[in-house]
């Protein structure tokens, strides 16, 4: 429980909104509206994700980011987030922006060619553009969405120092990064470091010691109902998350059990 007078902050990786997707990383826009009630309903108040790593202030802070740039977010998210008064967080893969392909990678590469295709669509430059004139970060995601440690040094720089330039080019600003599919290890996070990020989200299951460049986020997925949402961001849960122990645990909410039907 927060104090007021401590600094009590979670960030939330969301990626599609929509009413019909199946995908496991889509959520409904009546999910999203009930969770971010069940937030404010519980002190939270919503930051930006640089904001919550770097410089969180006092009480109970999230930071409601959204992996991708799906156009979905913009046109479904954005409303229903609006109405909060919160700001959010977009990582961008900066290869698909105002692309006229779809997003496509391991993951989400399985929706090609079939009836929710439509929901791979991009978001353009002037929408991340819009977002973050209404106060919403925009951070980069890299350029392709590779698997980073899978990269050689060379590889690294390219996704890395190539996407932030391309996002302070076309926006101004590029602080924050997060790591696709959230894979990391101390290479990427030092070609992070080069590339000049000052924050970066993981993924992990267990919610390791946060730091700058490695700052866990809570995957919300399509599965996540109320009872499931209210549970996974309970005082005892997030305690029993940043334990040892929780990797020993075999628990229905455990992380590690990331869906292969579109994690990204």
């Amino acid at each position: 429980m927060s104090d007021g007078n401590r600094t009590d902050s979670v960030a939330l990786c969301y990626h599609a909104v929509s009413e019909s997707w199946p995908a496991t990383l889509s959520v409904t826009p009546a999910q999203l509206n009930q969770q971010l009630a069940l937030l404010q309903g519980r002190g939270y108040r919503g930051i930006r994700f640089s904001e919550a790593v770097l410089s969180p202030p006092r009480g109970r802070t999230v930071a409601i980011t959204f992996d991708d740039a799906f156009l979905s977010v913009f046109e479904r998210a954005l409303p229903i987030i609006a109405r909060f008064g919160w700001p959010a967080t977009v990582f961008a893969p900066t290869d698909f922006i105002d692309s006229d392909r779809p997003l496509s990678w391991p993951g989400v590469d399985i929706w090609l060619g079939g009836p929710h295709e439509a929901e791979l669509a991009p978001m353009s430059w002037q929408q991340l553009g819009r977002l973050q004139e209404l106060g919403w970060e925009i951070g980069s995601h890299t350029r392709s969405h590779p698997r980073l440690p899978e990269l050689d040094d060379a590889g690294l720089d390219r996704e890395l120092a190539g996407s932030r330039a391309e996002l302070h080019s076309r926006l101004g600003s590029c602080e924050s990064l997060a790591y696709p599919y959230g894979d990391h290890d101390a290479r990427t996070i030092e070609a992070a470091r080069r590339a000049g990020y000052a924050a970066a989200g993981t993924l992990p299951a267990r919610l390791h010691p946060a730091s700058p460049l490695r700052f866990p986020r809570i995957g919300i997925h399509h599965t996540d109902h109320r009872r499931r949402f209210a549970l996974k961001l309970s005082p005892s849960l997030l305690w029993l998350r940043r334990s040892p122990a929780w990797n020993a645990l075999a628990l229905p909410l455990r992380a590690v059990k990331r869906p292969v039907s579109g994690r990204s």
